[in-house]
């Protein structure tokens, strides 16, 4: 099978890695996952043919090596009297056979012994020379006649326990690592365990089934097949009646640390590797589907099958995220361009035209989620200020007692025949000023949504590029908006004065003097009738109101001795005198404070009742009057005078010739962000023009 989409993938690695950004592009690639001492260096060393990678004791991988294998025809003879390429060792240089760095472009590396040192060199630059890990990758590329095209990323070994110099948290970092190159839908999972412990227990397949639990892209590689108990096999799992995956298991011999330390060649290794295959009970019938090239083999057509089948998403992917970023970069503008006073003209005009829209909910962002714009200044009006007015009841400051007191206040005097017209708008002028505060709360709650529209509109791209002209736009609309209120509250006490300094009883819904009278008088017969004695059933209404006009008009001398009686009765609560007093006696100064106290007689009862009724109709009249007007002087004063004159205001302020070039200083996130744009597309257009030619 044709290998050119796995060079195709690898040049798509190169061209985000080149350019130093992040990969914003899924692409197909193996990850290799395993414990510490699960064998995982050995594997990849033995696919390659060479010794490349660091060895020893703890975590020897501390970034991912995104290693991409290239097969090349070979010119060169191998060395007399031997087969093997690497006859002569790690150092002996094969011209067919070299690695590349990408952060040392154009240096070839036929050394593999270099290779290794350059490795652990620039793991050390970015993590110390203590335990830490970094999730920066280590690009590297091989070269060989040798290899079959493939790409692996090799990734730090799971560990369970810090050890010496290691973070705390090692454990969760290495974790996280791993879990963000395999998560991807794209990457086959190579699971490395070692055959001589449980499958069960083994870290890299119980990681790599948490995020493929039915095993689809996941592969088993089985190691130190040599060093399992004698009369014990791995039959059951190849079968997949351990642990099924479903591109299976491959079982493979390494060499241990006695053959590396005594320098035993691969070649030599893959040697002994098909011979124990080959020779063993169990595997002799099954050593074709075993070892190390036929897991090369393997690895190469599972990636090119995965991106012959990825490749259109990928492509579709790449073009996606391109117009993306060309849309950003437009955004973001560029200043070289660009001529300032047009650019702020432009700005202005589009944040005016914007808060219009958004007041007139014509904006194209409409939200399904909550309510914005003019539809929070009508939720103030027509349910925060309409509930708020409603609520007020203009006689819960006012008792039955203060409501005499002020009656016969108003009688001066010569003690009134009729219900006193003084009293009652005395009563409700005072009432009405109530009306003021929440009046006056609503101009203020609508003035919070403009200013929270403000917030909402400089919060746009182009403001953040410019902070200093952010700064400034919000500083001259709040001020705007600020200067708006006075008027806006001048309007709205006047409504209220409006209201309290003329009190219009003619209004046709006002119930007046005579329907009040009516009313209370039915209210005082239908109580009197439920508390007349069972002797006296037939009392009727008419003797019922002359006995209440009688109360206050009797001079008989045995009202004398009686308070209740006299117009002034029940402001005196003192008992009742039994023994005869003298004239002089009797007579005693008023004292310094009279309020009406004692129990109301029938006159006070129903001129009581008649002003509270009298109070709230006409009450009423105004909260319908406050309801309708108040929204709509906020309306002229504030909100469309916000509307019609905001922009000449903007204008006035920010559209002078000596305070442009200071206004359009780009943050420094701006210009690291077109920057890093720049970037993204030169990358996304090389990797749009390697998958076009595919």
């Amino acid at each position: 099978m044709d290998s050119s989409l796995i060079r195709t993938v690898n040049k798509l690695q190169d061209a985000f890695s080149t350019v130093g950004v992040h990969n914003p592009v899924d692409l197909p690639q193996i990850a290799v996952i395993g414990s510490q001492s699960s064998g995982k260096s050995s594997v990849l060393e033995n696919i390659v043919g060479r010794d490349f990678l660091p060895r020893g004791t703890g975590i020897v991988t501390r970034r991912p090596l995104i290693l991409q294998l290239i097969n090349r025809p070979g010119t060169s003879k191998p060395a007399e009297g031997s087969e093997d390429p690497s006859a002569h060792g790690n150092d002996h240089e094969n011209p067919d056979e070299w690695g590349e760095f990408l952060h040392l472009p154009g240096q070839k590396f036929h050394n593999f012994e270099k290779i290794r040192e350059e490795i652990i060199k620039d793991t050390e630059l970015k993590t110390g020379k203590n335990l830490g890990i970094s999730p920066q990758p280590i690009n590297l590329r091989i070269y060989s006649p040798n290899v079959l095209t493939l790409t692996l990323v090799d990734l730090p070994g799971m560990t369970q326990v810090p050890v010496g110099d290691q973070p705390k948290d090692i454990e969760r970092q290495i974790r996280d690592m791993i879990l963000k190159y395999i998560t991807k839908p794209n990457a086959i999972i190579l699971a490395v365990t070692s055959a001589n412990t449980d499958l069960a227990n083994s870290s890299g397949l119980k990681l790599a089934r948490e995020v493929d639990p039915e095993g689809l892209r996941t592969i088993g590689v089985l190691t130190k097949i040599d060093l399992m108990d004698e009369g014990t096999d791995v039959i059951d799992i190849l079968a997949g009646r351990v642990i099924p995956l479903k591109l299976g298991y491959v079982p493979v011999v390494n060499r241990g640390q006695r053959d590396i330390e005594r320098k035993k060649s691969i070649f030599k290794a893959l040697d002994s590797e098909r011979e124990y295959f080959e020779n063993h009970a169990s595997y002799r019938s099954k050593a074709m589907y075993c070892g190390t090239p036929f897991l090369a083999r393997k690895l190469n057509t599972i990636l090119m099958l995965h991106i012959r089948n990825t490749l259109p998403e990928i492509k579709a992917k790449i073009q996606a995220t391109l117009v993306k970023y060309q849309q950003e970069l437009l955004q973001l503008g560029d200043p070289s361009e660009e001529n300032n006073a047009g650019l702020v003209l432009n700005i202005i005009t589009e944040f005016c035209t914007e808060f219009r829209t958004i007041l007139d909910g014509n904006s194209n962002d409409l939200s399904s989620f909550e309510l914005s714009g003019g539809a929070r200044i009508s939720f103030v009006f027509h349910e925060v200020y309409s509930n708020g007015v409603k609520s007020i009841d203009p006689l819960d400051q006012i008792k039955d007692v203060d409501i005499r007191t002020i009656l016969y206040n108003s009688s001066g005097s010569s003690p009134a025949l009729f219900v006193a017209t003084t009293a009652f708008e005395v009563i409700i002028k005072h009432q009405i000023k109530r009306l003021e505060d929440p009046s006056v709360k609503c101009i203020n709650m609508v003035y919070d949504e403009l200013v929270r529209i403000l917030g909402q509109l400089l919060n746009k791209q182009f403001f953040k590029r410019f902070p200093t002209l952010k700064e400034k736009f919000y500083q001259v609309v709040l001020s705007f908006f600020k200067k708006a209120l006075t008027p806006t509250s001048k309007l709205v006490t006047d409504l209220v004065a409006m209201e309290s300094c003329y009190i219009n009883t003619a209004h046709p819904d006002f119930l007046n003097g005579h329907q009040a009278i009516a009313m209370v008088n039915d209210q005082i017969h239908n109580k009197q009738q439920a508390l007349a004695a069972p002797e006296n059933p037939k009392i009727n209404k008419s003797a019922q109101q002359l006995n209440v006009l009688q109360a206050s008009n009797s001079t008989s001398s045995s009202q004398e001795s009686d308070t209740n009686g006299s117009f002034f009765g029940s402001f005196f609560s003192g008992g009742k005198k039994t023994k005869k007093q003298s004239a002089g006696n009797v007579m005693e100064a008023p004292p310094a404070m009279l309020k009406a106290m004692g129990a109301l007689s029938d006159r006070e009862y129903m001129e009581t009742e008649v002003i509270k009724l009298l109070i709230q109709s006409y009450y009423n009249i105004v909260k319908r009057t406050m309801i309708d007007m108040v929204p709509k002087a906020v309306m002229l004063k504030l909100v469309n005078h916000a509307r019609e004159e905001l922009q000449r205001e903007l204008l006035s302020e920010l559209y002078k010739p000596d305070v442009l070039e200071e206004l359009l200083q780009e943050s420094d996130v701006t210009k690291q962000r077109r920057k890093e744009c720049r970037k993204m597309i030169g990358a996304l257009q090389k990797a749009d023009e390697i998958v076009g030619s595919v």
